[in-house]
């Protein structure tokens, strides 16, 4: 798979993760139709409630993440292959939105979906999949063609038979603890028997793509499952560097990602808040970036930090409700400014750090979990009061009375001292060992950068089986808004030797 994300794995997590990697050679994109029940209905007091479909009524599309194969793409290859991509994430978009809306046509007629939409699917894909080959081998490169051809195609699943979350737990932290979600289902895993209820087959969602009560828990019911850190070894660098740069009350949003989809309009197919850099689109470089304004109080900061926004889905409608990475694509409801929005960098338990290298990317966490599996999913939700006994990957806590909604972040720490991003925009960095916190493999450890984003939403309420008043973060369409899909980008961007006054706080110790 050509992952390097060094996470000690608790024996359900790598059940999960060799789920995900039979599925990634296999196919494992899941698209969701909700081929009955409305998407959304409303009560007498105006609230938005998400309806269940029932299991025999949802189909599923499974495709595989081809970026995540290509782990050795020359340089000159990378914009055309990224391009391409693009394409692939354009197509599946579109696949989806075609399943979602014909659902008519696939209760008459059982060959619909695999003469209308898979079909057409695996041509289109086939292309352009050819298209990254010829990319790849026109400057030299090797690809094993047969390989690749072999990632166009996409296959139909019920939802009693998709195993696209891998198990149910809410691990994938980085300190590799087991963590379980008390026992509760949170509708990515498979079905126990098709007569069981199916969770997953609930689509819900004011667009139909979910979330659903399955996906959120309350967390005063679920068991602790947070970790203890490695201990601090003698050369260990104790210090940490504040960053204050806002929490986007400016509203800078777009659907680009300048680090997966460079030059392509809407390649995130989905919003995202920015702080520190404040001229980061589609189409920014390195020098473009360094002339830009930053929204940071230290002004020689002008990394970018974005995430996808949180909405509420209480049936209001926002700027892009009619846009592409917005409703047009299933990304519906109000979109949520943070209360505060922490930026912290941290150092290693086992060794001092180096500085971060102008212009490094990183992205942590995965958009794709219900394509990818659990394996680089890095979501962390939790509610204040909670924070250091609770943290969520597959579901969204509800919150009691008076605690916030915290959603965090923790990035690779471990540099391999070369690269400032990698074809798949993971093998440059990885996490450190999280018993030793030991860099592996000649990678040297740099300094962590840590996000707290704390949010101010009435909780949501589950009556019979529905959802009232959701809230989730912005994703592909396809991916259903599923807690696990939390992801977040960095580009280290910095003036006047910032980056190593940061580095240098860490090492010394010193609370900068």
């Amino acid at each position: 798979m050509g992952r390097n994300d060094r996470k000690r794995r608790t024996p359900m997590a790598t059940k999960a993760i060799a789920a995900s990697a039979a599925l990634a050679l296999g196919g494992a994109g899941l698209l969701w139709a909700q081929m009955n029940a409305s998407a959304h209905e409303s009560n007498s007091s105006g609230q938005n409630t998400t309806k269940a479909a029932a299991a025999s009524a949802v189909a599923t599309i499974a495709c595989p993440d081809v970026g995540q194969q290509l782990t050795n793409v020359p340089q000159k290859a990378r914009q055309g292959v990224a391009t391409e991509l693009a394409n692939l994430d354009k197509q599946i978009t579109e696949a989806y939105a075609r399943l979602a809306s014909t659902r008519q046509a696939q209760a008459n007629d059982a060959s619909f979906v695999q003469n209308a939409i898979v079909g057409p699917l695996k041509e289109k894909r086939a292309a352009t999949i050819d298209r990254i080959r010829i990319d790849i081998q026109r400057v030299g490169g090797s690809v094993n063609a047969a390989a690749l051809a072999q990632l166009a195609a996409c296959t139909t699943q019920t939802a009693n038979n998709t195993t696209a979350g891998g198990q149910n737990n809410n691990g994938g932290q980085n300190n590799g603890g087991q963590n379980n979600n008390g026992g509760q289902n949170n509708g990515n895993t498979a079905a126990p028997s098709a007569s069981a209820s199916a969770p997953a087959a609930n689509n819900g969602g004011q667009a139909g793509n979910g979330p659903t009560a399955a996906d959120f828990v309350d967390i005063t019911k679920v068991a602790n499952n947070v970790q203890a850190k490695p201990q601090k070894q003698a050369q260990a660098s104790t210090g940490s560097f504040t960053t204050r740069c806002g929490v986007n009350a400016n509203k800078n949003h777009n659907t680009d990602n300048v680090i997966v989809a460079p030059g392509v309009t809407n390649g995130a197919h989905h919003e995202h808040d920015y702080v520190g850099n404040q001229k980061v689109n589609a189409f920014s470089t390195n020098d473009s970036l360094l002339a830009a304004p930053s929204s940071c109080q230290n002004q020689s900061d002008l990394s970018a930090y974005y995430w996808p926004v949180v909405r509420v889905q209480d049936g209001s409608q926002e700027f892009d409700a009619n846009a592409l990475g917005g409703g047009k694509e299933g990304n519906v409801g109000k979109i949520l400014t943070p209360q505060s929005a922490q930026i912290k960098y941290v150092g290693s338990p086992a060794s001092k750090v180096v500085a971060m290298p102008q212009f490094l990317r990183i992205i942590t966490g995965d958009a794709k979990t219900l394509t990818n599996g659990l394996a680089n999913a890095n979501a962390h939700w939790s509610c204040t009061g909670f924070e250091n006994k609770v943290q969520l990957t597959e579901q969204y806590p509800i919150c009691p009375q008076g605690s916030n909604v915290v959603r965090t972040f923790a990035f690779q720490s471990c540099w391999d001292g070369v690269n400032i991003d990698s074809a798949n925009h993971r093998t440059h960095v990885a996490f450190a060992d999280p018993a030793s916190g030991v860099c592996g493999n000649g990678f040297k450890a740099i300094p962590q950068l840590t996000m707290r984003l704390v949010y101010k939403i009435t909780p949501p309420t589950i009556q019979n089986g529905v959802v009232k008043n959701a809230y989730a973060v912005d994703g592909f369409p396809e991916q259903l808004h599923k807690a696990s899909t939390d992801h977040d980008d960095f580009i280290s961007v910095t003036k006047n030797n910032l980056a190593a006054t940061i580095a240098n706080c860490i090492n010394t110790g010193k609370k900068c």
